[in-house]
């Protein structure tokens, strides 16, 4: 029984907890779709996937809190992906991305 939990109480650290991410879309009649990923304490990531038949302009603002925001853009052709990633200073404690599509 001991065995047990001693094994229990060494897994706990190997479970690690997410950050929120808040998306604020502004597709603009793209059809495009979204995933967030979350790569770790300080980094955070958008897919993006163009379901449209025409090419699509997209901006991402990656904010998290107090630090400047990031801003990256792309150009999706029609059918394609493209992810989209921010490295902060610090840890993300809750990432907040303001994603702003239009045709190209």
């Amino acid at each position: 029984m001991k065995r047990i939990c001693c094994a229990l109480l060494l897994s706990l650290p190997l479970t690690a907890l997410a950050y929120p991410i808040e998306v604020e879309k502004s597709l603009n009649g793209t059809e495009i779709d979204v995933q967030t990923q979350d790569i770790g304490d300080s980094m955070g990531a958008v897919l993006l996937q163009n379901y449209g038949k025409q090419d699509v302009a997209c901006t991402a603002v990656f904010q998290n809190g107090p630090e400047t925001p990031k801003v990256r853009k792309t150009v999706l052709a029609a059918g394609k992906t493209s992810n989209l990633t921010a490295s902060f200073g610090r840890a993300i404690i809750k990432l907040r991305i303001k994603l702003t599509c239009k045709p190209a």
